[in-house]
């Protein structure tokens, strides 16, 4: 079975809180997805922040279940880059974090529990200028010329039919929907996904980035926006 969550910024609440998941009831084969800002590869080596993020880590690899992201932007994608080698997984490639936690890389289609699903991770940290560059802050954090041409790509393969798409961010339309206005620093990624809205048949769409637990109505009832809720897909 799948779950999806959204932005859990390196806090262990959403595992471990009230609202966690059944652990004596699933198995590797239950996913819990984050639709970005996972934010437990974030801190800089030798810090002490940076071992208590490893002992959470150690924590999330206990969990009988198997916990997936994509990326937001508010991730260490040095670390990612540099520390967790790429492998192939369900149809698109990941980087494992844990034995059970895995990043959905950019621009996949992957096969998990019998769903075709669409990750694209990404997005723009609207608080950039309180930031430092390759410290609490990385230019990776919205998709390269590749990452687009790999999901157009990876789509194309699947005939522009998916089941789930899972992305940190929203498309335009969406954004607009919700009342949110659209940054012009995000505009490409915002714009990508409505193109993906637009081309790509699919049954239902998550993100996260704007910390709002609502599932739209009328035209845009397959969109659900997610921070803390947990959502079950059957």
């Amino acid at each position: 079975m799948i779950y999806i969550t959204g932005d859990t910024h390196g806090e262990l609440g959403r595992f471990f809180g009230p609202q966690r998941l059944p652990d004596d009831s699933l198995t590797e084969e239950d996913y819990l997805i984050v639709a970005g800002d996972f934010g437990f590869v974030f801190q800089q080596c030798g810090t002490p922040y940076h071992a208590e993020e490893r002992a959470a880590l150690d924590a999330l690899e206990e969990k009988p279940y198997t916990i997936l992201f994509v990326d937001g932007n508010h991730e260490n994608f040095d670390r990612l880059a540099s520390e967790f080698p790429e492998e192939d997984w369900h149809g698109g490639r990941v980087r494992r974090i844990r034995r059970n936690v895995l990043h959905l890389m950019r621009g996949y289609v992957y096969d998990i529990d019998g769903r075709r699903v669409f990750a694209m991770g990404g997005g723009y940290s609207h608080d950039k200028a309180t930031r430092r560059e390759d410290f609490d802050w990385w230019r990776e954090e919205m998709p390269s010329n590749e990452e687009y041409r790999r999901a157009t790509r990876s789509l194309a393969e699947h005939q522009n039919r998916v089941d789930l798409i899972v992305t940190h961010t929203a498309p335009d339309k969406v954004l607009f929907a919700l009342g949110k206005a659209a940054d012009p620093h995000e505009a490409e990624l915002t714009g990508f996904l409505q193109w993906v809205m637009d081309t790509v048949s699919f049954d239902r769409w998550f993100f996260g980035h704007w910390h709002l637990d609502e599932r739209l109505t009328g035209i845009f009832s397959p969109f659900t926006a997610v921070h803390c809720s947990l959502h079950p897909l059957p």
